[in-house]
């Protein structure tokens, strides 16, 4: 286990877990938390060695968002810094090569669920509640929240969400696909990591194109994207291992007993 001061790190196998661990600041995200969140899903995304990663808090929430003593403190150098410096933070979550499962454990607000949004997979507990309320303070969201709320949720739905500040529970989002399962709390984790597990024992180059495909699906670009199905389903059939794959299913086809008929 890898410990930082405000997550840790513990990977299992073909599968990364990383908890956040401010709770009696409900994981609110300071300046050195927003670093180590870089640091650490930068470095996962290099290695091999991991398959899927999933990311949850400890405590009563998933993240609270930025930490609103030290953001009221920010110089305005240090407020536009800290805005860049989450940028690539975001990035390193939703373009990482790895595929990342949200456990969302409780409050999930402002860059909280800004993280969210840029998970691949979902899951959340019955407490667990998501929200943009960045509104209450005159502002909005700075981490890719008015991007990736419209994309993943529609324009109507996010505008009701950005304009009012609402913090809605986790439960009303699966309609609109956001998140994927809403299970009991004590199956949070169990369920999560048992997708991790089974998307990790898939051939990695696979599910990295799969990740890359349905991430160029959101531009709208069919033709593109149709293109780039076709290349990475090329390479990956005439690679070792989808040439043993492909080929021990047709020998086990052809085992078969035929039905009568």
């Amino acid at each position: 286990m890898s410990v930082y001061q405000t997550l840790t790190l513990e990977i299992s196998g073909r599968v990364a877990v990383v908890t956040f661990r401010r709770a009696d600041q409900l994981n609110a995200m300071n300046r050195l938390m927003q670093s180590e969140i870089t640091e650490v899903f930068e470095a996962l995304s290099r290695d091999d060695g991991v398959g899927a990663i999933v990311v949850t808090g400890e405590g009563r929430g998933f993240m609270a968002g930025a930490d609103i003593k030290e953001y009221a403190a920010q110089t305005a150098i240090e407020f536009d810094a800290f805005q860049m410096a989450g940028t690539r933070m975001y990035a390193a979550v939703e373009n990482n090569r790895k595929p990342v499962i949200a456990a969302v454990n409780g409050f999930a607000l402002g860059g909280g669920m800004e993280l969210v949004l840029c998970c691949d997979i979902v899951i959340a507990n019955q407490f667990a509640k998501l929200g943009l309320p960045e509104i209450k303070l005159g502002l909005v969201p700075g981490g890719g929240g008015t991007q990736r709320s419209v994309q993943k949720l529609g324009r109507n739905r996010a505008n009701l969400l950005l304009m009012t500040g609402a913090i809605v529970p986790a439960s009303e989002f699966v309609g609109a696909g956001l998140v994927n399962e809403i299970v009991d709390a004590e199956r949070l984790m169990p369920r999560a990591l048992e997708l991790a597990e089974m998307i990790a024992a898939e051939p990695a180059a696979a599910i990295e194109g799969l990740k890359a495909l349905t991430a160029h699906a959101v531009s709208g670009d069919l033709a593109g994207g149709l293109a780039m199905e076709r290349d990475v389903l090329g390479g990956l059939y005439r690679s070792e291992i989808g040439q043993r794959r492909v080929k021990e299913f047709a020998e086990k086809s052809a085992a078969r007993p035929k039905a009568a008929k």
